[in-house]
């Protein structure tokens, strides 16, 4: 199957991150993203409402910085390529208008890209200084684990719309669960580094914590139990002293951790296992924690699962995943009418089916 299409720029503001970027043939010839961080960390997370408005002032900067790494005019693009779902829909908004507008304005077919597609597909980029015919990259079809803080879930990805559901979480995603926890123990947002940087530095083994899911033959993630095991832990933790908590961190950061990354190892290695997958390819923001990657990377080795875990550059929301999703999309003659296309806040992957477990009716 041919992916080469030529130049799309890739708009992304589904959630907190405003960012463009240009792709051609699967390298990534300039990315751009403006962060607000700094913006939502006095609030402990997100505000929709402050997301939207920033992307108001952030979004043609960002789209003229990638424009100029590239070196390309927008008469030089194929196409555009903008996410349109899920996502926080007043961030949505602002780019699916933006890329609307600038589409109309140029001449250039626009496809509306998913989020969670789009960073299953991030394991077929490449930087430009990586661009040699023989970059290895997974093909298709190839099972990918989406792991951020809105989304758990594991997919079969037979084409770039093409999409297999094999199980997601029925709770809390992992990444919200990383949040939630570093929230108790007073660590900015977001929280996911921040636990994963003290995680190093502490005894995983110092607090017995859940292992979810057990015994279950369905995909299914969990992490809602956990977060309360936790809280119980830092609650009782708290009565022995006034320090206790501050000087427990490493260890409180380690044990959590651990038995997230646990659950997560064990059960896409056993839905791998049932679905005859060779190959997994680990994705979104909770792709970077060093834990999960390290532990994946010794389990697949042992059972013989090709691992590859997408560059970190691309495992946050970033528009480079957009663009190179959106360029194979446009290749395969997908278009979305200007006029129609809009922002889509929540609903399933766009045509991904839910594959039953062998055996089952």
């Amino acid at each position: 199957m041919s992916t080469s299409f030529g130049p799309v720029l890739g708009i992304e503001t589904s959630c907190d991150d405003t960012a463009a970027a240009v792709v051609c043939d699967g390298v990534v010839l300039g990315a751009a993203i403006a962060s607000q961080i700094p913006i939502h960390r006095r609030f402990g997370g997100v505000v929709p409402e402050v997301a939207a408005r920033n992307h108001l002032l952030t979004v043609l900067p960002t789209i003229e910085d990638a424009l100029q790494q590239a070196d390309i005019g927008p008469d030089q693009l194929a196409g555009l390529a903008v996410t349109n779902r899920p996502g926080l829909i007043g961030a949505l908004l602002v780019g699916v208008q933006t890329a609307k507008a600038l589409a109309y304005t140029w001449r250039k077919p626009i496809v509306g890209v998913d989020h969670i597609a789009a960073h299953l597909w991030a394991g077929q980029l490449r930087p430009t200084d990586q661009a040699g015919p023989d970059w290895p990259k997974p093909k298709l079809p190839f099972a990918a684990l989406a792991v951020s803080g809105g989304h758990t879930s594991l997919y079969v990805v037979r084409g770039p719309d093409d999409l297999v559901l094999l199980g997601r979480t029925l709770d809390d995603a992992a990444g919200e669960a990383f949040d939630k926890f570093g929230k108790q123990l007073g660590l900015p947002y977001p929280a996911g580094p921040e636990v994963d940087q003290l995680a190093v530095l502490g005894d995983p083994t110092r607090f017995k914590l859940p292992r979810g899911m057990l015994g279950r033959a369905d995909g299914a993630y969990s992490f809602s139990g956990l977060k309360t095991a936790i809280r119980l832990q830092i609650e009782a933790l708290g009565q022995t002293g006034p320090t206790a908590v501050s000087d427990a961190l490493p260890d409180l950061c380690a044990s959590f951790q651990a038995a997230v990354v646990e659950q997560l190892v064990r059960v896409t290695l056993d839905s791998l296992r049932r679905h005859k997958q060779r190959q997994l390819v680990l994705a979104g923001g909770v792709a970077a924690n060093l834990g999960l990657r390290t532990a994946l990377a010794i389990h697949c080795a042992k059972h013989r699962v090709q691992f590859w875990p997408v560059p970190l550059a691309y495992c946050g929301d970033n528009a480079a995943m957009v663009a190179g999703l959106g360029a194979a999309l446009l290749a395969q003659g997908q278009r979305d009418d200007l006029f129609t296309l809009d922002a889509i806040a929540t609903g399933a992957v766009r045509r991904a089916a839910l594959l039953p477990a062998p055996g089952s009716p």
